[in-house]
């Protein structure tokens, strides 16, 4: 399943957890399987969902997708699903988290905020 080797890659390239740490999704199916809740309860994982329908109580992951599609999907043409998944992961690791600077974070990279703020804990 692509969500339980997304969520397992995540936790392994990680090599720690902080306490608490929560898997927000919506309701799809790929979301609300068993395997995924018996993967993320062996993982240390909480899950959340939003209520159906109610596209703000998941707005960071709405946010995301659109900028996704809007970046990076719709500018692409793939030949594979394979070469989809490769250009997905590549623009989500190498642009999105290590580069792109995001508003809500003081014009920073995600990598580079959550570095700062294990600085600032430390």
């Amino acid at each position: 399943d692509l969500v339980e080797d997304a969520l397992r890659q995540a936790v392994g390239l990680r090599g720690h957890l902080p306490r608490k740490v929560v898997f927000h999704a919506d309701r799809g199916t790929q979301y609300t399987s068993g395997q995924l809740a018996k993967a993320a309860t062996e993982l240390g994982v909480l899950r959340s969902m939003g209520r159906t329908g109610v596209c703000w109580d998941n707005a960071a992951a709405e946010s995301f997708w659109s900028v996704f599609k809007n970046e990076y999907y719709h500018r692409h043409v793939f030949a594979t699903i394979d070469a989809a998944r490769r250009g997905a992961y590549t623009w989500i690791d190498g642009w999105y988290n290590a580069r792109r600077r995001h508003s809500g974070i003081g014009y920073l990279s995600p990598l580079e905020y959550e570095r700062r703020q294990l600085t600032l804990a430390a």
